[in-house]
């Protein structure tokens, strides 16, 4: 990995961001080994690493469930009904926000921002964003990404 990280990240410090977002497609999370190979091939200490890691709500320092939901609730999508498609995304898959299920079916998270806030309110569903998304229509989301996996189907 670090020689994939020399080749592709130059060493200055405005790499850190895409050297993260790099590491969370590689892993679907964070590592903290990963993130200390970072910050010491990009020469920043690891609280900077950490603390960028921990300031932008698309990153995760733990492993998602198979099944990884995101809603969004920052204003738009608050006042279009994201509070609802919470709650109903809570009752679909089981968990609460902030929760991944103890078999690791799935992963709950909220963000501040999905930046689709003309299509609020917004859900992610293992890294493809919905707009425009009801309460009633969480379970059939969830459902149709939950036979994606099981057929081996693509995000």
């Amino acid at each position: 990995m670090r020689a994939r990280l020399r080749r592709m990240f130059p060493r200055n410090h405005g790499e850190l961001l895409p050297a993260l977002h790099y590491l969370q497609h590689e892993y679907g999370y964070l590592p903290e080994w990963a993130m200390e190979v970072v910050g010491w091939h990009l020469g920043i200490p690891a609280s900077e690493v950490y603390g960028a890691a921990t300031s932008y709500t698309e990153l995760r320092l733990t492993p998602p469930g198979a099944l990884a939901a995101r809603v969004c609730l920052g204003l738009s999508c608050r006042l279009n009904g994201g509070g609802k498609v919470m709650d109903a995304m809570e009752s679909a898959l089981g968990v609460r926000r902030g929760e991944t299920a103890a078999d690791g079916s799935a992963t709950l998270e909220e963000t501040a921002c999905g930046f689709l806030c003309a299509v609020g309110p917004a859900v992610e569903v293992n890294g493809a964003w919905h707009g425009r998304v009801t309460a009633d229509a969480v379970q059939g989301l969830v459902m149709a990404q939950g036979d994606r996996q099981d057929t081996g189907g693509s995000k």
